[in-house]
């Protein structure tokens, strides 16, 4: 697809049932067959670093299948997605499942090649453990970049095992390695016990504030958005969400459930109050599908996704017609 043709959209549903056909996200087209793509939707089947129950290598696939019913238009951000920026299935980063190291340098790689064409990444994983290659790629694009982390969990231990990549881990090493910027860093979402108290203390001196899922019961979701894009500003942003910061009625299919979590809707209400941030990718993890009953888990992650593609969407459209009205001067 060249730069000048409308952008390709998800099979017509109402020509071709949702149930028939392959199971690319949103029913929309791959990356092989458009060329080149605003957003790229890749898959990383790697659960090599989960601490719990395994299954998250199976999510990027259930996410797709639950997607089938997503449609063309989002009446909550009044926007067709697929209609402002060409979207595409880049299929799945391929990772050995029994070298972490060599993973995580793999999925760097391939992340650093669909950037290098300028797309913005949706990735469906997998395990946290891939947000650590995701970040390092898209910090050579962009710099150090504000991370919005959505996650019943900090995900800044030191080590397990003595392994320094893992689940529970990729913040920390990402702090240390300084692509995050340390002034715009948020966990949302948290909640449970904790190792000792000392896991907030560090947590705190990386630089990261904390909305529990309780300050999102108690406060309201708008007030919660508006404390987040003031926290943001107009840094590049990265999201990263674990599907366990919904609570496991609303995601049982998930690797470390803990109860007290996010419902759907108020996870949705969040993403879409940050529409107005600068997002140049996110992650979505952690769904495992043997877990999970009737799709909930995969569908709830399909639409979040949705939320963030459409929010990267418009923001590309947007610049595009900024771009060319500076051209036309």
């Amino acid at each position: 697809m060249s730069s000048t043709e409308s952008p390709r959209g998800p099979i017509d549903s109402s020509r071709v049932p949702r149930y028939a056909g392959p199971a690319t996200f949103a029913r929309l087209p791959r990356l092989d067959e458009v060329g080149r793509t605003d957003v790229a939707v890749v898959g990383v089947p790697f659960d090599t670093g989960v601490s719990y129950r395994p299954g998250a290598r199976f999510g990027g696939n259930a996410i797709r299948e639950a997607s089938r019913l997503l449609r063309p238009y989002n009446p909550a951000q009044d926007a067709s997605p697929f209609a402002l920026a060409q979207v595409a299935d880049a299929g799945d980063i391929a990772a050995n499942p029994f070298n972490i190291n060599e993973a995580v340098e793999t999925i760097e790689g391939a992340a650093d090649d669909l950037l290098g064409t300028g797309a913005r990444l949706m990735t469906l994983g997998g395990d946290h453990t891939i947000a650590l290659p995701l970040l390092r790629s898209v910090a050579k694009k962009h710099g150090p970049v504000a991370l919005l982390h959505f996650d019943a969990h900090l995900d800044t231990w030191d080590t397990y095992f003595g392994a320094e990549y893992t689940h529970g881990t990729p913040f920390r090493r990402a702090v240390e390695e300084g692509i995050l910027d340390t002034s715009a860093l948020s966990h949302v979402g948290t909640r449970g016990p904790l190792y000792g108290k000392q896991d907030l203390t560090d947590d705190e001196k990386m630089g990261f504030g904390i909305v529990t899922s309780a300050d999102v019961m108690r406060r309201g979701v708008d007030e919660i958005a508006d404390q987040l894009r003031q926290r943001i500003g107009d840094r590049p942003l990265y999201i990263s969400i674990d599907i366990d910061v919904l609570d496991p009625a609303h995601a049982p299919g998930t690797g470390t459930p803990e109860a007290g979590g996010l419902t759907s809707r108020e996870l949705l209400e969040i993403l879409r109050g940050l529409s107005s941030c600068h997002l140049v990718s996110a992650d979505l993890v952690e769904v495992a599908p043997a877990y999970d009953h009737a799709e909930i888990t995969s569908v709830a992650a399909s639409h979040a996704a949705y939320e963030l593609t459409t929010i990267m969407s418009r923001q590309i459209a947007a610049e595009k017609e900024a771009k060319e009205a500076e051209d036309a001067k």
